[in-house]
């Protein structure tokens, strides 16, 4: 049997998957190494390596077996998976600058290695998981840290000249037209005031919404806590029904709606597909928030309507499955399986 294989590198960790020829998964959820990603792209290659064949090991296969290795990181890196030389989310150290991880990694392993960044890989995962191989167009959108996700077109990722396409949290919304951020200037890591992320990510609670709001409920229990402890309590007080953290989530379905509409009108998709930490919570919360995106997307035409919104499956692995789908696709190409 031949598989392919998913590698989904963060800073801390490297989740793994296989997949079959035939769609199968060799491994449910999470199945993770430590990255070392801090020490050096040296030290890190080598533990992408060794978390290679525990997780073998573990999905019961051989290491032989294993025709075409999928990676996603974080970016920002090009198409071809050459970090940026200004450096790379989560990885800081001096030799990541510019470090063509692709090719070491396929140097390193000597099997052919495909590339996505992590929002794309996830955008893919969430594509495949609805439409299977029918050819579909989605848009996800995947809320973390940052605001990662991908544009799927007739099955494929949309990378773009530079390998920036699908840089979806860095696209701005008319955030004025939200009610209950009057005054808010929301600014975002990129240097922009206003795009997707600016609101809708973690990153957003901590740095504006959470001061925003902690100003007009000033006996809230989140008042005095450190801000980034503070605003990873958010998400599981909102899912409990607390006023303040419930608005805050309302502003990022809100602003979620805008970039929808956006999208909407300069794609017409097939689905739209929501993903990430932020609605990793129990499908009431979930139904609650996509409300919420569908209560801040305009007036849509008749026809547009009907476009659904869909929680991402299997959110954990989604980058590691969606990798390894891309690596099952040149596999295929090069009569590899």
């Amino acid at each position: 049997m031949r598989v392919t294989a998913g590698v989904d590198l963060g800073g801390t960790a490297v989740n793994y998957t296989f997949l079959t020829t035939d769609g199968a998964w060799l491994i449910e959820g999470l199945c993770e190494h430590p990255a070392r990603a801090q020490e050096g792209p040296v030290v890190c290659l080598q533990q992408i390596a060794d978390g290679l064949a525990v997780a073998a090991t573990r999905a019961g296969i051989a290491l032989d077996s294993v025709a075409v290795i999928g990676l996603d990181t974080p970016g920002p890196a090009s198409a071809a998976g050459v970090l940026s030389a200004r450096g790379s989310t989560n990885f800081v150290h001096a030799d990541w600058a510019g470090f063509d991880i692709r090719a070491a990694l396929e140097h390193k392993l000597g099997r052919p290695v495909t590339y996505l960044n992590d929002g794309n890989a996830g955008a893919l995962w969430g594509h495949y998981a609805i439409f299977g191989g029918i050819p579909a167009t989605s848009i996800s959108a995947i809320v973390g840290t940052g605001l990662g996700g991908g544009v799927i077109v007739d099955g494929s990722v949309v990378k773009g000249r530079s390998g920036f396409g699908g840089e979806l949290g860095h696209v701005l919304v008319p955030y004025h037209s939200i009610p209950g951020i009057e005054g808010i200037v929301p600014g975002c890591n990129c240097g922009r005031t206003g795009d997707l992320e600016s609101l809708c990510s973690l990153t957003a609670i901590r740095r504006t919404l959470l001061p925003y709001f902690l100003a007009r409920y000033p006996d809230h229990e989140l008042r005095g806590l450190d801000q980034q402890h503070a605003a990873k309590k958010v998400r599981g007080l909102a899912e409990r029904g607390d006023e303040m953290c419930r608005e805050i989530f309302r502003i990022q379905a809100r602003a979620l709606g805008l970039f929808f509409d956006e999208m909407v009108n300069t794609f017409d998709p097939d689905a739209l597909i929501v993903g990430g930490g932020a609605i990793e919570t129990d499908t009431g919360f979930q139904r609650w928030f996509v409300q919420e995106i569908r209560a801040g997307m305009p007036p849509q035409r008749e026809e547009q309507v009907d476009i659904p919104i869909h929680i991402m499956p299997n959110g954990d692995s989604a980058g590691a499955r969606g990798a390894a789908i891309e690596a099952l696709t040149l596999a295929r190409r090069l009569s590899l399986v």
